[in-house]
């Protein structure tokens, strides 16, 4: 099944990993378990990921999203080349990013590079989890 295939009445599918050498997985593990209990499928991929592996895993899975966990500020400098990549392969996969160190002005950084939506720490699960049923939707054409 392609992305172009997707069953639209299958849960949401998230990959979700972690870029560079940021070792931070308390982060990735807890948003993941907060994915999983709302109904969202889960495929966690880990620590010290590029940006091609994401995408190129995330094409595998059919993933609905990309979900990074950012807990260094790597995620800085790969935005841009994650969203180039999935740019290239339509249609795209929608990025979402976040974490216990991106600040509003990360989140707009990222937001300009083409990532879809930048989470910061303390924001309520609700907003999380609708953001990622909202990509889905969208994503889906739905």
């Amino acid at each position: 099944m392609t992305a172009v295939q997707i069953e639209h009445d299958r849960a949401p599918r998230t990959v979700l990993g972690i870029l560079g050498l940021d070792q931070h997985e308390a982060g990735a593990l807890a948003i993941g378990s907060i994915l999983r209990d709302h109904g969202i499928e889960v495929i966690y991929v880990g620590r010290f990921q590029t940006p091609s592996t994401l995408a190129h895993i995330a094409m595998q899975e059919d993933a609905d999203v990309i979900a990074i966990s950012c807990h260094s500020w790597e995620f800085l400098y790969y935005a841009k080349e994650l969203v180039d990549m999935l740019d290239a392969t339509p249609p795209r996969i929608p990025v979402v990013m976040g974490g216990s160190v991106v600040t509003g002005e990360d989140r707009d950084t990222v937001l300009a590079s083409g990532v879809d939506a930048a989470i910061l720490k303390d924001e309520p699960v609700e907003h999380i989890v609708e953001t990622f049923r909202a990509l889905t939707k969208s994503y889906r054409g739905a």
